[in-house]
């Protein structure tokens, strides 16, 4: 008990330690700390919204796109600040109730300075994180990082939710230059930076001066110089039939000289070609050696932002109807764990809770709807079948009158 006391104290400390950057549950305040990019003037809508399926209606409140085909662009600026010597935590969840089919669902990072009333597409930013469905092969989650300026996309694939329920997304990147990805509290990737991000020149390059050395035998195997054609080895592919004969009709002033049609030759053995013995001087396929990289400079910071302090919403939607929210930036990952139990878990229980209720009674109508269309179209021919029969009497009962 001791124990446990203990362990629970140690993880109130990390969280009461932990330095939240931002924290964004979008209560009904929320424009009033989110700017709408003016770079264009039809720019999809967010609005307040907390799905069809939820748990408690104003805890669960996000914003939801909710124009289709629309480019989307909504920034918050808050404190800027540097991760230099400390974890770095990106968590929010996402939720696809609209079934989509090609949007993000990602979201960016950027410096203190940028200008907020011009975010698009362009603008340059520090983290991209989240999301990415456009069709049924490209349903993945970014991890985009800035380095020295220039955008480096993860080289690992990692795959996406795309179920209509919602989802928590976390980015976890420590200043050993490690990091993990985890969707729903559970890591889906991890790894270094350097290895997974092209961020440096390889460590090795092939080395430009070598050169294959001359006596370097790359044939595995050699022609026997034993080996012999045999004399009646070469035979033609195709023969004349010698079956065939002239038709009686075929007349060589008018045809031509007749040919037979030709055949194939059982006798045809193809081309020659000697027996093949290991060649006792074989060394393998050669290959350039690697030398170090001159060009090659370790970096220990590969994780460092010295300055994030906007967040943004910048994002092209198909089919809208996607709902962000529990937006978390934190230098702690205990932080992250606590907000997801007061937020995410919660609402995921009672959304699929809601959301099976709904299936079920979706289906008991259905098939109501179903049970009732066979009752009419069975009475419907019940009563056909019945004036058929009127018709038939009355046709009968004129015959007989006739």
């Amino acid at each position: 008990m001791r124990t446990l006391s203990l362990l629970s104290a140690a993880v109130l400390v990390a969280v009461c330690a932990a330095e939240v950057y931002l924290k964004e549950e979008f209560d009904d305040s929320w424009p009033d700390r989110w700017v709408q990019s003016k770079h264009k003037d039809d720019f999809g809508k967010f609005v307040s919204s907390s799905g069809k399926w939820y748990g408690d209606k104003q805890r669960d409140q996000g914003i939801k796109t909710s124009q289709d085909a629309r480019f989307y662009a909504l920034s918050t600026k808050f404190n800027k600040f540097t991760n230099r010597g400390k974890p770095l935590v990106v968590q929010f969840t996402v939720k696809h109730e609209q079934n989509i089919d090609c949007g993000g669902g990602y979201v960016k990072l950027a410096s203190s300075d940028v200008d907020q009333n011009d975010f698009n597409g362009e603008t340059q930013y520090k983290i991209m994180f989240g999301p990415d469905i456009c069709g049924p092969s490209n349903r993945k989650v970014h991890v985009i990082l800035d380095y020295k300026g220039k955008q480096h996309l993860i080289k690992k694939n990692i795959a996406c939710k795309d179920d209509e329920l919602t989802h928590l997304y976390t980015l976890i990147i420590n200043p050993d230059n490690t990091y993990e990805v985890q969707i729903d509290g559970s890591k889906v990737e991890s790894g270094e930076l350097e290895a997974d991000w092209d961020f440096l020149p390889a460590k090795k390059i092939k080395d430009p001066d070598a050169k294959k050395p001359e006596d370097w035998d790359e044939r595995e195997y050699l022609d026997d110089p034993e080996d012999k054609k045999p004399e009646d080895w070469d035979k033609p592919e195709h023969i004349p039939d010698p079956n065939a004969k002239k038709p009686e009709d075929w007349d060589e002033e008018m045809d031509g000289e007749w040919e037979a049609p030709m055949i194939e030759n059982s006798e045809f053995k193809g081309e020659w070609k000697p027996k093949q013995l290991k060649n006792p001087e074989y060394k393998g396929k050669w290959t350039v050696p690697e030398i170090d990289n001159p060009e090659y400079k370790s970096d220990d910071e590969l994780y460092l932002f010295d300055d994030i302090g906007v967040a943004a919403f910048d994002l092209w939607q198909v089919k809208s109807g996607t709902i962000f929210d529990n937006l978390l930036i934190t230098d702690s990952v205990e932080e992250a764990k606590s907000h997801a139990a007061e937020t995410f878990e919660p609402l995921r229980e009672a959304e699929k809770e809601q959301k099976e209720k709904w299936e079920a009674e979706e289906k008991a109508r259905l098939e109501e709807e179903e049970k009732k269309r066979k009752e009419e179209e069975a009475t419907k021919k019940d009563d056909e079948e019945e004036k058929e029969d009127e018709d038939e009497e009355k046709t009968e009962e004129n015959h007989d009158e006739l």
